[in-house]
């Protein structure tokens, strides 16, 4: 490893030699100069790491010599250091990005810890992160062997986004990869919990998760009041770790009250888990009660048009129908600007209601346009992209109206998605369904290993398009594909993100509350 350079700036220079001296035995390089108009020409000779630059000096003052660093060179880091605690000083050095802001008289341990901090940063952290990482893996593992309840598994799955997220920011394949292998064993394993309990959660006195058909009554109508208006956001297709990735920026305008996990129904497709969030019913029920809005998987024409009157039948069942309320579905961002321009009318609403589509849409484009699979090649790429679409959206103007009218804001979504790998073969007949992580249909012949079936769709209350229909879903990072022009469907699909099936991705989904700062 070369040497890291330090160029050091102070009028008063020689009264640091201690200090140089201290770093010149660390086995630091150090460069020093009276002047901020010296400093600016060594910049100019030679290649510095980090800078130390007293704010009080004749001639060109620290701030005067700091803006001139930033102006050639922005990301060098550069520590002021300064006699005065003078407030303004203290916010123009970190206006114009100072690494760090140390008092005199300094003593060479905080030079030091300043060198490391600023330096050798993200090895430490990234040593630090990889240590702990290996010890929380043993409790993994052994947690996975244990974990036999909704809450074991929420709580399981949390703490593999967390370290997913942690060590995304290392650079250590080797962890990373076994990370994943823990992600996959543990779908395995939820898969298992799944085909065990799942039927169970509907048998009465049963308990059970909240799921997509209760969500509404349990969790958001208590938070409806005349008193405050809200703000409920139903990102389509949201998973639990881009959630996490972008939450820092909705931090910035609210405080959050509550962030709990709840899980999608079976398929966790948009026409099922989102109209179940909107209706208050499972599918079954929503076609025997208003056949005129469900329509089957085989059916023609849209399968999500009547979410705003499954909407208001839910609020009447509920008892709030003396809630004003409006529904909106965002679908490009042409709708969405439209909605920011309007968003003060609707203060007079006690609850707005917006549907937004932004990230099923990426979901799609990552399997048909090969710019959106390069950007989007892995879930870290996936939760980048999802950041990078939110901070430019339209949504996070809404959600900055929504802060400043004093909106409460609840945000949530109908299901996840999970990057499939692997093929797994499928024959069916022309009425079945075309997902890729579900299908329903009459004579199905599939794999048993790799599907959780319900031969009984009533009892996980699915519908039946006819007396002798199945529904299969898929498990882990499983796709379905037919054995007819297999291979280049297998190539086309894999490594797309899907939804229908059974994982933690795709079931496993936070709604959050939150009140304006």
């Amino acid at each position: 490893m070369s040497t890291i350079q330090i160029l050091w700036v102070d009028d008063e220079i020689d009264l640091l030699k201690p200090h140089i001296l201290f770093l010149e035995q660390k086995q630091y390089n150090v460069t020093t100069c009276t002047s901020g108009t010296e400093a600016i020409e060594l910049l100019d000779e030679k290649n510095f790491d980090i800078v130390f630059l007293d704010e009080n000096m004749p001639g060109l003052t620290g701030l005067e010599t700091l803006n001139e660093i930033k102006e050639k060179q922005d990301t060098l880091p550069v520590v002021m250091i300064t006699k005065s605690e003078e407030e303004y000083i203290m916010e123009e050095a970190i206006g114009n990005k100072i690494a760090d802001y140390l008092i005199k008289p300094v003593n060479p341990n905080q030079i030091l810890l300043s060198l490391k901090k600023n330096l050798d940063l993200s090895r430490l952290v990234s040593e630090k992160t990889t240590s702990n990482y290996q010890q929380e893996f043993r409790k993994i593992a052994m947690e996975l062997a244990m974990v036999n309840s909704y809450d074991e598994w929420v709580s399981l799955y949390l703490k593999l986004i967390y370290w997913e997220i942690q060590l995304e920011a290392i650079e250590d394949p080797g962890m990373f990869e076994i990370l994943e292998s823990q992600k996959t064993e543990a779908n395995t394993q939820f898969g298992k919990f799944i085909e065990r309990n799942y039927p169970k959660w509907f048998e009465p006195q049963t308990e059970a998760p909240i799921m997509s058909h209760t969500l509404f009554k349990e969790k958001i109508a208590p938070e409806l009041s005349k008193e405050q208006p809200t703000l409920l956001v139903v990102i389509d297709n949201l998973r639990y770790d881009q959630w996490k990735a972008f939450e820092p920026i909705i931090g910035n305008y609210y405080k959050k009250e509550k962030e709990e996990a709840f899980f999608s129904i079976l398929p966790t497709a948009t026409q099922y888990a989102r109209n179940a969030i909107f209706s208050g019913l499972m599918p079954s029920d929503m076609e025997k009660l208003f056949p005129e809005y469900w329509k089957n998987d085989t059916d023609e024409g849209g399968k999500n048009l009547y979410e705003d009157k499954f909407l208001k039948t839910q609020m009447k069942r509920l008892g709030l129908n003396n809630l004003n309320y409006e529904y909106y579905k965002i679908t490009n961002l042409k709708t969405g600007k439209k909605l920011v321009d309007n968003f003060k009318s609707l203060k007079k609403n006690d609850l707005t209601v917006v549907v937004y589509n932004f990230v099923d849409m990426l979901s799609h484009a990552k399997t048909e346009m090969e710019v959106v699979q390069e950007l989007a090649s892995n879930d870290k790429a996936y939760r980048s992209l999802t950041v990078s679409w939110f901070k430019n959206s339209p949504l996070l103007e809404m959600i900055q109206h929504a802060q400043q009218l004093g909106f409460k804001l609840i945000l949530t979504t109908d299901h996840g998605t999970i990057n499939v790998k692997n093929p797994s073969k499928v024959i069916g007949d022309r009425d079945t369904s075309l997902n890729l992580r579900y299908k329903t249909g009459k004579s199905l012949t599939y794999d048993n290993k790799d599907v959780l079936v319900a031969k009984e769709p009533k009892s996980i209350h699915l519908p039946t398009i006819n007396m002798s229909s199945s529904y299969i879903f898929a498990k882990g990072d499983l796709f379905f594909a037919y054995p007819n022009n297999y291979n280049h469907y297998v190539s086309y699909y894999r490594n797309t993100y899907q939804h229908g099936g059974v994982s933690l991705e795709e079931m496993i989904i936070p709604i959050v509350v939150f009140n304006p700062k």
